[in-house]
């Protein structure tokens, strides 16, 4: 069952039950998803990489947008961001860790032969395609650069 599935059998349990939170996120991922189709053509399907990179990105805009809730002294919408991100990340594959992170880059340079910084581009591509949902893309950079020096 593809994550779009699995998004609209979702919504239909949180219409039934009665949840807002999770039928306000859910929501908006099923929309995502309907933009990204309508982009790609009529007959589009998306690639579970794509979704996931949806579904990241939603989670991404809720928690910045806890943050500058949190700042500007609206904690309940904080809250409401938070619960919504929360919910939307059930969807993303498990996090790694530093260890398997660092495990997994070391062995994209050594596939792809790189040397130096100068080829971060070339770790990066790769990196970020493999590790799509399982790691954020600053956490990414962060070990290319740590482990390319």
């Amino acid at each position: 069952m593809s994550l779009t599935e699995t998004i609209a059998a979702d919504l239909i349990k949180a219409m039934k039950g009665n949840d807002k939170v999770a039928l306000e996120a859910i929501r908006a991922a099923k929309t995502a998803f309907l933009l990204a189709k309508s982009e790609k053509g009529q007959d589009a399907v998306l690639t579970q990489e794509e979704e996931l990179r949806i579904i990241g990105k939603l989670v991404k805009q809720r928690r910045e947008s806890a943050v500058i809730y949190k700042e500007n002294n609206r904690p309940e919408l904080a809250e409401k961001e938070t619960l919504e991100a929360d919910v939307l990340e059930k969807y993303l594959p498990a996090k790694l860790s530093d260890k398997e992170l660092t495990s997994v880059v070391k062995s994209i340079i050594d596939r792809l032969g790189a040397k130096s910084l100068s080829e971060m581009g070339k770790v990066m591509g790769v990196a970020t395609k493999e590790l799509a949902g399982r790691a954020d893309g600053k956490e990414i950079s962060a070990k290319v650069k740590e482990l390319l020096v």
